[in-house]
């Protein structure tokens, strides 16, 4: 079966890590009612930087940070654009939606839309 996967990388300083996954469980609570099937939140624990390219360089990984990778899965990506549009929209998200409430440096955050071509 096909599914639409949306993936996301963030520096999140390890002092605040804590606070994040509090408001990760909040977030993920919000997307499975609202139809995700999966959230996922992980923190590294085996990323060195690399010579060209890692996942610390990815986010310009400072002291005292750490990153964080997380993905929701989707059925389709027909269903990931209205799951999102409602979990946008959904008032518990709104406090945290504000850049200035986020425990991290968003304008560092990247993510995107997958479809799946290997589910084992």
């Amino acid at each position: 079966m096909t599914r639409y996967v949306d993936g996301f990388v963030v520096p999140v300083p390890k002092k605040k890590l804590a606070e994040y996954r509090r408001i990760a469980t909040l977030a993920g609570r919000v997307w499975r009612e609202h139809g995700a099937l999966e959230y996922i939140e992980c923190v590294a624990d085996d990323v060195k930087p690399g010579k060209w390219t890692s996942f610390p360089q990815s986010v310009k990984l400072r002291s005292g940070e750490t990153v964080v990778f997380s993905y929701i899965v989707y059925r389709s990506r027909g269903q990931r654009d209205r799951i999102n549009a409602k979990a946008m929209k959904d008032p518990r998200l709104a406090k945290m939606m504000d850049p200035k409430a986020m425990p991290f440096d968003g304008k560092r955050m990247f993510w995107g839309g997958f479809r799946t071509i290997v589910s084992l």
